[in-house]
């Protein structure tokens, strides 16, 4: 069996974060292992409080798995604060962890702010560089790439500025678009790819970035080529959160099964 790391906050909802991750792992049979970051007390309505676990714990979590359950993938989701950050890349780094997803996490699909503004800059200089892939929404792509993301065209230009700034590929996911289609785009420097769903009219959105995120680790530790990787699980988060089991009464969990 295969095994996958999330470096990622814990969400006591289930719906996102460490929780979300470990069921999708599940989902494609892989054995997930993780390293917790943060502790958020939250629910479909959204983040009530959250705690920043110590850079110490973190290296520790993220030594004792690298050294005896050493993954074929990691990805990393919540990492708060520029100390988590650093921390994150120190670990990495250190043990050679490839290939890696970065989900830059800044927001909740609540609107609830899981990012301090001094982690960005060290995400942008030390973890973009290190990813196989990075995998931002519109907002977070204009805070990385540094340019207004509002469209097709500019959601391509700021796929090509992470890959330009280290990261060997990037997918630039345009959700929050308007229309009835919902397009992603992934650029791997060389092949610009576009992939179109039916946007779905549902509430039930909490964890989508955290979800998709771990379905692509999932695959690329079962060996499945990037541009794979991405196309099924695109279609994976589609079906889950077309089959969401309706929970809550804000921002619904998908269905992690699907």
């Amino acid at each position: 069996m295969k095994i996958a790391l999330t470096i990622a906050g814990s969400d006591s909802g289930g719906g996102a974060g460490i929780q979300a991750d470990l069921k999708t792992f599940s989902r494609f049979g892989v054995f997930g292992t993780s390293v917790i970051t943060a502790i958020t007390a939250q629910n479909t309505l959204g983040v009530v409080r959250y705690s920043v676990v110590e850079p110490e714990m973190i290296r520790a979590q993220l030594d004792a798995v690298a050294s005896d359950l050493r993954p074929c993938a990691v990805k990393s989701g919540m990492l708060a604060d520029a100390a988590v950050v650093a921390a994150v890349t120190e670990g990495i780094r250190r043990h050679a962890l490839t290939p890696y997803v970065l989900d830059p996490v800044m927001v909740a699909t609540s609107g609830d702010v899981l990012l301090e503004p001094d982690a960005v800059a060290l995400i942008k200089r030390d973890l973009v560089p290190l990813a196989t892939l990075v995998t931002p929404n519109l907002d977070e792509a204009a805070i990385l790439a540094g340019i207004q993301v509002t469209d097709i065209a500019t959601m391509e230009n700021a796929a090509k500025l992470l890959v330009d700034m280290g990261a060997r590929a990037a997918l630039v996911k345009g959700g929050h678009l308007r229309g009835d289609v919902v397009t992603d785009l992934l650029w791997d420097g060389a092949t610009l790819t576009r992939h179109d769903h039916t946007r779905l009219n549902t509430r039930h959105t909490h964890g989508t970035g955290c979800t998709l995120s771990s379905a692509i680790t999932a695959h690329l530790a079962l060996g499945d080529s990037l541009c794979d990787a991405v196309q099924r699980s695109l279609d994976y988060v589609h079906r889950a959160i077309a089959l969401a089991p309706g929970l809550g009464e804000g921002h619904g969990p998908l269905n992690h099964l699907a």
